[in-house]
């Protein structure tokens, strides 16, 4: 799977296997041990991976349905009549497809696949940069999309990338892209950034948004036990970036089964569906999601110094 896609997530290969993510972690370890692949935080990644970046057909596989669950809610940040920035990838194109339902909307984007899922919304404007077409994701690139952006103003930006780090903030494996995102965030109000968990704790070669310039991440629910993970939403929550987390309902084949006691909760304020800047009455809770129903949304507080 790594070879064919290169890249592959914990929980992807736990299910497609049918087993324990403790099981794939362990195997994981020794292939990596005769270097066959590279462990990445939350998966592993072709040998050498921290350059290379993989095209849209293999990212379009990874992680798909804790994607579903971060546009879900990202979506929900967005109101009627606004004007925002959707940059590249494949979260962000899952993002363009509920933006598609919010009337008088304004999306500009450097991204093909973003401007085809809104190319036939009803009361959405979509405008998109100039540039030269990056083929591997789509997105148009170079001097020509980022000068279209100069003297831009929108309320907020969506992005994703390649890695995510308390220490460095978002990056990606390419120059050009990212070069585009940090004009894109010149061009908005906040920065809202959407990655999944596989991401978390991964960092890439060139820098795209600083965490200190990064207003919200969307992400989802790290697999139990994924102490590494914890840390770093901590630390980004730490460091004023407001963290909200999806859960997902678990695979068909874990439905049933009793659900992993969590470590010592984060501290959090949780509320239940809904717009995420809305505070809810919900007393704090483990992130972990339940067996069924709608997906649960946490906020990550600071730690008081």
């Amino acid at each position: 799977m790594v070879r064919a896609n290169g890249a592959v997530s914990l929980r992807e290969l736990a299910r497609v296997v049918q087993t324990s993510e403790v099981t794939v972690r362990r195997d994981v370890r020794a292939l990596e041990a005769e270097g066959l692949l590279d462990r990445r935080h939350g998966g592993a990644v072709l040998p050498g991976g921290f350059t290379r970046e993989s095209g849209f057909p293999q990212k379009s596989h990874l992680a798909t349905a804790e994607k579903t669950a971060i546009a879900d809610l990202a979506a929900g940040l967005v109101s009627e009549g606004e004007a925002v920035v959707v940059g590249a990838g494949t979260t962000t194109q899952e993002l363009a497809r509920r933006l598609a339902r919010v009337p008088g909307l304004t999306v500009v984007t450097n991204s093909l696949l973003v401007a085809q899922a809104l190319a036939h919304a009803n009361r959405v404007e979509v405008v998109m940069t100039g540039g030269t077409l990056r083929g591997s994701n789509y997105a148009l690139v170079g001097s020509g999309a980022e000068q279209s952006l100069q003297g831009l103003r929108v309320s907020r930006a969506f992005l994703s990338g390649s890695g995510l780090t308390a220490e460095r903030g978002l990056s990606t494996s390419n120059m050009l892209s990212a070069s585009v995102d940090r004009a894109l965030v010149q061009a908005a109000g906040e920065v809202v950034v959407l990655a999944d968990h596989t991401k978390l704790g991964t960092d890439t070669m060139f820098q795209t948004v600083p965490t200190d310039v990064i207003t919200r991440l969307v992400t989802d629910e790290p697999p139990p036990h994924d102490d590494r993970a914890d840390t770093e939403l901590q630390a980004l929550a730490d460091r004023g970036v407001q963290v909200t987390v999806a859960g997902t309902a678990p695979a068909p084949h874990d439905r049933g089964r009793s659900e992993v006691p969590m470590p010592t909760p984060r501290r959090a304020a949780a509320s239940q569906g809904g717009n995420p800047n809305q505070g809810g009455g919900a007393p704090p809770t483990h992130l972990r999601s339940a067996p069924a129903g709608p997906p649960r949304v946490a906020d990550l507080a600071p730690r008081r110094r």
